[in-house]
């Protein structure tokens, strides 16, 4: 991505903001391309409907409506 000028961030931190309160809760989007796509790595067996609702919570969180959920776990 940084060869083809795409603008990243690794482990991008997301804070949540409840009212007036900054709230550091932990979350991390593991991969933020152009501000614009939250990508989300695992390496699991089995996607689970948890992994989904994480991706989607960031997205919603970060306002961004593109995600994707890549999984690298091994296959049978």
């Amino acid at each position: 991505m940084k060869a083809a000028g795409m603008a990243f961030k690794l482990q991008y931190p997301l804070p949540v903001q409840y009212k007036s309160i900054k709230l550091d809760c932990g979350y991390r989007i593991d991969l933020l391309v152009n501000e614009a796509i939250i990508v989300e790595l695992k390496s699991v067996d089995k996607i689970l409907p948890i992994h989904q609702a994480q991706l989607l919570t960031y997205m919603k969180l970060a306002d961004i409506s593109i995600g994707l959920l890549i999984n690298f776990g091994l296959c049978d």
